[in-house]
Formats: C-alpha cells, sequence, structure tokens
C-alpha cells in the first residue's frame, strides 16, 4: 500500500523514534524537580527549546510546547480573545481555516465575540485588502492559515501581516503554519506574525507535540492552569522524551525544506497533469504549496474513490482528517465556489518526504485505472435505472 495521506499525519523518522524511546528510559525525570534527575530533564527541554528557536528564527522564551497545533491554535485564537477582552471583541478569519480555528471562533462567537469570516474567490485565496476592510476599532484578532489543508492553497500572509502592522499595529496575528512549515519558507518577524501554530506529526515527529510561537510582548489568557509551566501559559508536566522528539523532527524538517520542496514540485505537476488529461476530475488545487493536490469527481462521492483507490493499493484521504468521517460536503470547497456533488467529491493527495519517482508513477497509473473502473461501473447501473452516485454508494454500504 502506497501512502499518500502526509498532509493528515506522517510516519516518524527513526532518529525521532530511537530519541524518544532513549530518554523515556533514561530521562524520566520532572523536568520542575530540583534534584539531578529533574536538573537532567530540565536541560534537555531547554535544549529543545533552543532548537525549535532557531529554526523559526525567534527566541526561546517565544517558543511554547503544546500537545499538537489544536492546543496551539485555541491557546492562540482564545487565549488572545480573552486577553484582550477589554481592548474589544471582534475577530477576523477566513472561510476556509482548519476546524481548529474555525471552531474556536464559534465558540467564542457563542460567548458573544463578534466574528468576521471573510470570503475566498474561487481559488481559495483571500488578500490583505480584504482583511484590511475587515478591521474594526474593537478588532483583537486577524487568524488566517498560510498553506490550507485540503487543498494547499497559500495565502499572502507576508502581505497581511505587514499591512496589519503598518495600519493597526494593535491587532494581533495569528497563522496556522501546520502545512507550511518545512514545505515554504516562514518568516515569523518579516511577516509580522504574532503568533504561529506548528505541529510534529506533520513533518514525521510523534503524535501529541507541538508548539506555538507567541511573540515577546504578547499575552494570552491560558487555557490550562496550574503548575506554571511552559511560562505560565500551559500547566502541566512537560512531556520532556516527545519535546525532545519534536525538537528533532522541527530540525531535520527546516534543513530538508528546499530539497522536498523542489522534489514534491515536481511530483505535483505529475499528478496534476494526470488529472487533467481525465474529463470526469476536476483540480481545486494549483501549483502552489508543493505536496498537496486536491481534485474532485461531481458525479462520486469521495468516498467511493477512496475506496477504489484503496483496491488498487493507494491510500489517500477526502478532507481533512478532522472532518473525514463526517458526512457533509467539504467547507473549505464549498467557499471555494464548488457545487455541492464536487464538495463531496473531493480527494486530497499528499507527498512525504519518503516518496519515490517510481511511486508517483505508480499513483497517476491507479488514479486513471480508477476513473476507468468507475466509468465502467457507472455505464453499467445507468442502464438498470440508477443514478451511478447512488447507486456506487449502495454498493459500497
Amino acid at each position: 500500500m502506497l501512502y499518500f495521506d502526509h498532509a493528515a499525519t506522517t510516519p516518524p523518522h527513526e532518529e525521532v523514534v530511537k530519541t524518544v524511546a532513549e530518554l523515556m528510559r533514561r530521562h524520566y525525570g520532572n523536568p520542575s524537580s530540583l534534584h539531578k534527575y529533574g536538573e537532567e530533564a530540565g536541560q534537555l527541554l531547554k535544549r529543545a527549546r533552543e532548537v525549535c528557536a532557531a529554526a523559526l528564527a525567534v527566541k526561546p522564551g517565544e517558543i511554547i510546547f503544546t500537545s499538537g497545533a489544536t492546543e496551539s491554535n485555541n491557546l492562540a485564537v482564545k487565549g488572545a480573545a480573552l486577553q484582550y477582552a477589554s481592548r474589544g471583541r471582534h475577530l477576523v478569519t477566513a472561510a476556509t481555516e482548519h476546524p481548529s480555528v474555525f471552531e474556536s471562533c464559534r465558540q467564542l462567537e457563542q460567548m458573544g465575540y463578534e466574528l468576521t469570516v471573510l470570503p475566498v474567490d474561487e481559488e481559495g485565496h483571500v488578500n490583505a485588502d480584504q482583511v484590511a476592510a475587515a478591521i474594526r476599532k474593537d478588532t483583537v484578532l486577524v487568524s488566517i492559515m498560510h498553506v490550507n489543508n485540503e487543498t494547499g492553497r497559500i495565502q499572502p500572509i507576508h502581505e497581511i501581516g505587514p499591512r496589519l502592522k503598518a495600519e493597526f499595529p494593535k491587532v494581533l496575528f495569528h497563522v496556522d503554519g501546520v502545512q507550511s512549515f518545512g514545505k515554504l519558507p516562514v518568516k515569523l518577524k518579516d511577516w509580522g506574525i504574532d503568533l504561529f501554530s506548528l505541529s510534529g506529526h506533520k513533518i514525521r515527529g510523534t503524535k501529541g507535540t507541538g508548539l506555538l510561537y507567541v511573540r515577546e510582548g504578547v499575552k494570552l489568557s491560558p487555557l490550562l492552569i496550574g503548575g506554571g509551566q511552559e511560562f505560565d501559559l500551559r500547566a502541566g508536566t512537560e512531556n520532556v522524551p516527545l519535546i525532545v522528539g519534536l525538537a528533532k523532527a522541527v530540525r531535520m524538517a527546516a534543513e530538508g525544506r528546499e530539497r522536498f520542496a523542489a522534489a514534491a514540485s515536481g511530483w505535483r505537476d505529475i499528478i496534476m497533469e494526470a488529472v487533467r488529461q481525465n474529463p470526469a476530475l476536476e483540480l481545486n488545487s494549483g501549483t502552489e504549496a508543493p505536496h498537496i493536490v486536491n481534485f474532485s469527481h461531481p458525479a462520486m462521492k469521495a468516498e467511493v474513490m477512496l475506496h477504489t483507490l484503496e483496491l488498487l493499493g493507494v491510500a489517500v484521504s477526502t478532507k481533512s482528517a478532522c472532518s473525514s468521517r463526517l458526512a457533509e460536503p467539504s467547507r473549505v470547497l464549498l467557499a471555494m465556489g464548488r457545487s455541492g456533488n464536487a464538495a463531496s467529491g473531493g480527494i486530497r493527495i499528499s507527498f512525504g518526504d519518503s516518496h519515490t519517482a517510481d511511486e508517483i508513477r505508480q499513483l497517476a497509473l491507479a488514479i486513471q485505472e480508477m476513473t476507468t473502473r468507475l466509468k465502467t461501473v457507472e455505464v453499467r447501473v445507468q442502464k438498470v435505472g440508477f443514478s451511478a452516485p447512488r447507486r456506487l454508494n449502495e454498493a459500497r454500504d
């Protein structure tokens, strides 16, 4: 089975696995303890923070370790909104954000905050003018992701951030960078980013790890309180082995970014061409992020294509892994103006640094074979009076 769902999760580096296992055996001390075991764990934690800060070109004190991107996004959005509620209760985000941002904003809306959800164009983009036009006197936070997790569309963070800093310096800018770090250049300081979320298991680290960059001077209301760990922003004993594993994955992703991006861009172009050659398929991605391709078959539900590809030895995804088991059409594709059928028939392919050119060729052939098989079945079921999508789904069930 060829695995092409790296945007959902990645196989951890063997070096990361070995590091985590070794630290779990040898360095089990609580980093808050004052004895030798605690001091050793504390030094490991300090070094991991320095490694992550260096990869992002920020200060170690600006790195907050979390359990993953969902927690980082929740802490950024809700922590900022609650901390600066006296300044204002208005938030701005985009219609295509990850559920951990979008639903955090919706939850705050239920608590009395006002939310502006920016529409995107047919390619999935917002622009700096849109964002600036949405700012009010009571706006406290703008949250726009860098790379969309379903389509790979890149938002102009490098334009939005400096515009906000120049015209609205009190408005905080949060960026979900889960799908961009290790694939694209990320310049937190130059782009005026105040808060930046990152996930370990998207860059061949382990699940349950992540970080939030919090610019020096920005205050957040903590979601977890207690022992004062992570600069009073995230209470709870730090998981030192996993954090050190995260730091190793962050360093490796940063060092291998250019090499991976060059290879993945070629793979993306091959798969996009395979999709274009099939008139039954519609591309939802462009030549933007190097590692994600999304396409739809308006006459087929995504699950039908997914399971057909699985029978052909290829594992792909439908939409965000956090939402893939929900029956609703993709919120992202609907926001881009796709029809309900197309939004229900979206397939996401995502690459990792372990793929080979031969595997990409096999994937392209599998896509071609998938559409051939589905076309054959579609013709057969139409002859007996059923629409293809309905009959195929009944057969699958």
